[in-house]
């Protein structure tokens, strides 16, 4: 009996030990952390990244059944975030250039040709048929399949208004304004790079809680347990993409604390830097974004719990009052980041 309980133990820690330190730290330092942050930091950000997930599968477990099925869709999860259309619009995107990557490898395997000119005249996407993500449309020229979802407006008429050809970029400068801003600012931070740099940079965009690591990732947010049925490679896909936005949101947001929390020293004078202050100092190194520095601290546990809070901050707190007799509710359901 008491072998047993030693075996579960150790089972139980084992699957709360980290996993994903590394792939974290390479999200965090795309997201604006140069420095190094500690693992009790990274530890948080992977427990926050879990809850999240196995929150996203348990609502799309019963948005499945609700509709009669066992088995989520990709629709169940992006309905999910429906509400925030950047990010739908982000993931949108994701899934069509998928698509194309998928069916220009299908046409080289069956060796129709050169798949790869698209300038040749011939479409690797043709014959697709119109669906939901799981089966993208093909478009004319070669262009991105364009991803349909079971609420859009268009999906209830059975005659579409044809596309104009500036349709697609006036969807995305509506709709991808925050993507915008983080690539003007990914532009800034790397302009100055050397090409050694840049490549490191690459590889840190890189990083991800599913590429090849798709039977770990299962484990690890509770395929099996949390919902029965057995995730296709869609469902995998688009959980990696939002568990690397989950991440950035954080970091992000734990930025702007720490930076806030630093300028409220300085204007009252600051205290005197101890000896455990003055240990957490990075010095960052020559060449990596900017000239060398001194004074980088990292990312403190604390300022992912505040960051954490803010995000589940309730938006509408006057509403929400309202909705429960002029008193707020004991507790509100989690929200997704």
């Amino acid at each position: 009996m008491a072998e047993r309980s030693e075996k579960s133990e150790r089972t139980e820690k084992s699957e709360r030990s980290p996993k994903y330190r590394q792939e974290i730290q390479q999200m965090m330092f795309v997201s604006g952390e140069t420095a190094d942050p500690p693992i009790e930091t990274t530890t948080i950000i992977e427990e926050i990244v879990r809850q999240q997930v196995i929150e996203m599968l348990s609502r799309s477990t019963a948005l499945a059944t609700r509709r009669g099925v066992r088995a989520i869709s990709t629709d169940d999860l992006i309905f999910l975030i429906r509400h925030d259309r950047a990010k739908v619009s982000r993931l949108k995107t994701f899934l069509s250039w998928k698509d194309v990557r998928k069916n220009v490898k299908d046409s080289e395997d069956k060796g129709g040709g050169d798949a790869g000119d698209f300038g040749a005249g011939d479409d690797p996407l043709a014959g697709a048929v119109v669906a939901g993500p799981q089966d993208v449309a093909a478009k004319p020229k070669n262009k991105r399949a364009k991803v349909g979802l079971p609420w859009d407006v268009n999906s209830f008429y059975s005659i579409q208004v044809p596309e104009r050809e500036d349709e697609d970029d006036e969807e995305e400068e509506e709709q991808n304004y925050a993507t915008l801003q983080r690539l003007a600012t990914a532009d800034e931070r790397t302009k100055n790079m050397t090409r050694e740099e840049y490549v490191f940079w690459s590889d840190c965009r890189q990083a991800s809680f599913t590429f090849r690591k798709g039977k770990r990732f299962r484990e690890w947010a509770g395929f099996g347990i949390v919902t029965e049925s057995k995730p296709n490679d869609d469902i995998v896909d688009i959980l990696g993409f939002l568990t690397f936005e989950i991440v950035q949101t954080l970091t992000e947001e734990a930025l702007k604390v720490k930076e806030r929390e630093d300028r409220e020293k300085k204007g009252r004078g600051g205290p005197d830097n101890s000896n455990a202050e003055s240990a957490k100092k990075r010095k960052r190194e020559t060449g990596l974004f900017d000239p060398p520095e001194e004074g980088r601290t990292p990312i403190e546990p604390k300022h992912i719990r505040e960051a954490y809070r803010k995000l589940q901050a309730t938006p509408n707190k006057s509403v929400t009052m309202l909705l429960h007799n002029g008193r707020a509710p004991p507790r509100t359901p989690l929200r997704l980041i």
